[in-house]
């Protein structure tokens, strides 16, 4: 999980894709952060991908980096506690301006049943579940 966390850190933009109805939906992301072992993403509830994820769990991300890239499936899982929306706010303060753990806007996900994939060019992928 740590070596997906610091490629996705490192990558600073991956892309997350959802699914609605059966269109998939893919946007830029940029919020990754580590708590009590699990890897965790943010947003906003007012935002069309809440929906999307509520109806369908189910998520890839995606991030390039240097000649590598991730692909990572999952399912969000949503986090209503405080303390994990005032962790990935701690970790992002530039996003003070926008969200606080207690508004009613602010939604944390947390990656569950995860598959990594690291790829490049020439070199054999190599899995990572967590």
């Amino acid at each position: 999980m740590k070596r997906v966390y610091d490629f996705l850190k490192k990558a600073e933009v991956y892309y997350l894709a959802t699914v609605e109805n059966d269109q998939p939906r893919v946007r830029p992301f940029g919020t990754v952060n580590e708590f009590e072992g699990k890897l965790y993403i943010q947003t906003g509830k007012v935002k069309p991908v809440c929906r999307q994820i509520a109806a369908n769990p189910k998520a890839e991300i995606c991030a390039f980096k240097d000649g590598a890239w991730i692909r990572v499936a999952c399912e969000l899982v949503e986090d209503n506690r405080v303390e994990a929306k005032k962790s990935m706010l701690d970790a992002y303060p530039n996003l003070r301006g926008m969200y606080d753990e207690n508004d009613d806007n602010t939604q944390v996900f947390y990656m569950n049943n995860a598959v990594a994939t690291f790829s490049a060019f020439g070199k054999t992928p190599e899995i990572v579940e967590f």
